[in-house]
Formats: structure tokens, sequence, C-alpha cells
């Protein structure tokens, strides 16, 4: 076959997959869009769900709210005020910023075995032994010879003073951060 002849099949074989393309694609019209001011018609069954939606009570509203969040795997998002203009939001979270820095007060604090003393040993084994969930003798043995070591993390001020005079009791120096 010639070069011309190819080229030529190759042009009827490209207008077929071109005639196929167009009749598969879709033969409905493109919804016209409105004008502004004009009211939008929506179709019936987004009428009869606004429909019985607005015939919910605010619990029956709530459960679904919280219903369409799980089966549509949506973040529960803070919202932002509405009368707040958005100029001014920089410089009220700047302001919040600087305030929470000043009013920053330690909330949350760790515990931590500094030293012991030689004579009281066991009684602080088995005090730590008594106070860390999970731990048994042995456990316990080896994280009060590895002293310093922290007890436990992000404890109230009560409970870091609790776990402080237990373990001072038991003959343990320990250091609240």
């Amino acid at each position: 076959m010639s070069s011309s002849r190819l080229f030529i099949n190759k042009i009827r074989h490209t207008r077929k997959l071109y005639r196929c393309r167009i009749r598969l694609c879709s033969t409905q019209a493109l919804e016209v869009p409105t004008a502004d001011g004009l009211e939008k018609t929506y179709p019936a069954h987004i009428n009869d769900i606004v429909d019985r939606i607005s015939q919910l009570t605010l619990m029956e509203v709530a459960d679904l709210n919280s219903c369409l969040k799980k089966r549509l795997n949506i973040p529960d998002a803070p919202m932002m005020a509405m009368g707040m203009p958005m100029g001014n939001v920089g410089q009220s979270q700047v302001k919040e910023e600087e305030e929470e820095e000043v009013k920053q007060v330690q909330s949350l604090f760790t515990v931590k075995l500094d030293k012991f003393e030689d004579s009281k040993k066991i009684a602080l084994i088995k005090e730590v032994k008594k106070l860390v969930e999970g731990m048994n003798l042995v456990q316990a043995k080896k994280f009060v010879e590895s002293a310093p070591v922290v007890v436990k993390e992000e404890l109230t001020k009560d409970e870091a003073e609790e776990l402080k005079k237990a373990l001072e009791a038991a003959g343990g120096s320990v250091v609240v951060e």
C-alpha cells in the first residue's frame, strides 16, 4: 500500500472514532443559569426533603445533623461568627494570643523521681508498683533504680502533689515540674 492510502485509512478510522465518541456523550441539555434576582426552581424530590426536614423538631434536626456528619465524614469545624468583619479577624486573634500568653498558667505537671534513700528502697519500690498502673515488682525495681526518671506526666496540681507526698513518704526525693 502506498503512503497516501495509509494516510487516508487513518483519517477514516479517526472519523469513525470521533463519531462514536459523539454518540456516547450525554444528550441531555445543560441547565441554563438563572439571572440574579430570579427565583430558582428545584426538583420535586429536593422540595420533598425540605418539607420533611422543616417538620422535624430541634432534637430531631440535631440527630439528623450528627447522622449526616458521620455518614459523609464531615469533621466538626468551629464556625466563624457572622457579625465579625473580616478585616479585624487577624488583629483580634493577635490580641487574644497575647492575652493568652500573659494569662498562661501551668495546669499540667510532671512528677519526677530524682533520687531515693537506700534504706527505704524496698518501700519505695512497693509504692511505685502500687501507684503506676501495669507495673509489676521487677519493673518497679528497675524503674526506681534508674532514677532520675519521670513517674507520671500531665497530672493536675492536686494529683501531682498527692503523688509527690506518697513517694516522699516511701523514701524518694521527688521533683514536680
